[in-house]
């Protein structure tokens, strides 16, 4: 059986797939096909839920097809060659497997989908053509070879997969599938966790001016970033659309996308309110992208905190994130004042950097594009750590965790130690201290148990004094009822003897 590790312990997105082979009592060697030193490389998938810090570890099934049609799946079929049932019919697959497809003729999303419904544990879909640079690999017919390395991006439908995928290259994918077609057992491991490369983390926030979604992470976020530090590296990536390439420019140079673009449909972003007659425009969202590019480059890109790109960002969205006040020159500029930013400075900025309404490129702009291609982000906000995608909700908890674990062992910053597992981290970290440890810290164990032995004392000398004075005062009042009893029944003695006499008289 050949054992394949897939360690996904990334370090800018080269994943390592590691060999490690075992022999069974049936075959004579390790197949040495598989024996690659420096392992597979491999690209995870940008949808699914990938247990961080955990692994799966199955046989592998190679399905021989591509599975996009549900319907179509033969679970009898594949390789390698399994005993039949009763009815002379190869028994399926058996459950939990990671299932390697062929790659073509639907979406990631959907191949991933397919295989999760017939019961795949994980997913390896199989490269059908090779990089430009890869030398030692020939595409399948029909297919050219690629510049870039594919990313396996979210067709915006990808959020009911539960289970992870990989894209395995090509040159890689054929000899594990050769292998698994000879008929021999495969076993593969997929293995997650955060890079840890240095004592500093990088992370990124993937959005625009109009996401709603993200804008508590912004609202919330600066003090912890403040807590880190030098110790983490933060980079606000506005996403705008390459207009050229979505044929928003025609071949005069003209804009052809209305109010959607600038630099005559140069970059370009979707209509928050879908009116293109009316409201906020696409060309005001790249504007105002921009701008906070600017104020990033400008007062945060040196110390990687950017205490005035945050405290911008938040008066933006307090004083001018509406339909009558996102374009508002006035609103804008007061809210860079408020912030403490220098407006001539980011005036001047966003026209060094190539301005909005001329057919020309924006450098700044250009920069983004080349980093979304990069990154394969799809679906808005997306938040990475030292370039792995964070999936989830953008909450506090979420992200300061993930960042507080991207550190390698024995750099983790003293503000993660004391507040990463604490219930109230945005407390914890502009307190210094999580909960009521700083009262508990004050006061040490031993003088804890002899101020409650003091206090036990003195509550019971209180309960003593308090009985005896209890006692005290019940025998007074039996004392007073007794003496107001007494010389009642002594005068009504005496009245009886005066009868008595009397009696004696008249007898």
């Amino acid at each position: 059986m050949v054992y394949i590790l897939c360690d996904s312990s990334y370090s800018l997105f080269q994943y390592v797939c590691n060999i490690m082979t075992f022999l069974l009592p049936h075959l004579m060697k390790v197949p040495k096909t598989l024996t690659k030193p420096g392992g597979y490389e491999h690209r995870e998938a940008l949808f699914g839920i990938p247990p961080y810090g955990g692994s799966i570890a199955q046989n592998m099934y190679y399905a021989a097809d591509t599975v996009c049609d549900f319907n179509s799946i033969n679970t009898r079929g594949g390789f390698p060659i399994r005993a039949k049932d009763d009815d002379g019919n190869m028994i399926p697959w058996q459950s939990p497997f990671i299932l390697m497809v062929d790659r073509g003729g639907c979406t990631f999303v959907q191949k991933v989908r397919n295989a999760q419904r017939v019961g795949a544990a994980g997913v390896i879909i199989a490269d059908n053509s090779c990089l430009c640079s890869a030398t030692e690999c020939t595409s399948d017919p029909g297919h050219e070879c690629e510049e870039r390395e594919p990313i396996m991006a979210d067709d915006g439908s990808g959020s009911d997969i539960s289970i992870p995928s990989f894209l395995m290259f090509k040159q890689d994918a054929d000899q594990v599938k050769a292998e698994v077609q000879a008929n021999h057992p495969v076993r593969i491991e997929m293995m997650w966790s955060l890079p840890s490369p240095d004592d500093r983390v990088e992370y990124e926030l993937w959005t625009t001016p109009t996401d709603i979604i993200s804008e508590d992470f912004q609202k919330n976020f600066k003090e912890a970033a403040v807590a880190l530090g030098d110790r983490a590296y933060f980079t606000p990536q506005m996403y705008i659309y390459d207009g050229i390439k979505s044929g928003c420019q025609d071949y005069e140079g003209e804009n052809d996308c209305y109010n959607l673009c600038t630099n005559n449909g140069r970059y370009c972003a979707t209509d928050p309110d879908n009116d293109l007659d009316r409201g906020i425009s696409g060309a005001d969202v790249v504007s105002e992208s921009l701008r906070r590019m600017c104020i990033w480059s400008q007062y945060g890109k040196d110390d990687g905190v950017g205490v005035k790109w945050w405290d911008y960002t938040n008066e933006f969205m307090f004083r001018c994130n509406t339909e009558e006040f996102f374009t508002s020159k006035q609103c804008v500029n007061d809210a860079m004042s408020r912030a403490g930013v220098d407006i001539k400075k980011i005036e001047q900025c966003m026209n060094d950097s190539g301005k909005l309404d001329e057919d020309v490129e924006n450098s700044l702009l250009e920069v983004q594009l080349r980093e979304k291609d990069k990154s394969g982000v799809v679906i808005l906000p997306a938040l990475y750590v030292n370039r792995v995608s964070i999936r989830g909700s953008l909450e506090f908890p979420v992200v300061f965790k993930a960042i507080c674990s991207g550190y390698s062992s024995g750099t983790t910053p003293s503000v993660c130690e004391t507040c990463a597992s604490c219930s109230d981290q945005k407390s914890c970290i502009s307190q210094g201290y999580c909960g009521s440890k700083k009262l508990q810290e004050s006061v040490s164990t031993m003088n804890m148990v002899y101020s409650m032995m003091g206090l036990s004392l003195v509550f019971c000398v209180f309960s003593y004094i308090q009985h005896r004075r209890y006692q005290s005062q019940m025998q007074s009042q039996v004392k007073g009822i007794i003496a107001e009893y007494m010389p009642l029944e002594s005068d009504q003695n005496l009245q009886n003897n005066s009868v008595s006499e009397e009696d004696g008289e008249f007898t």
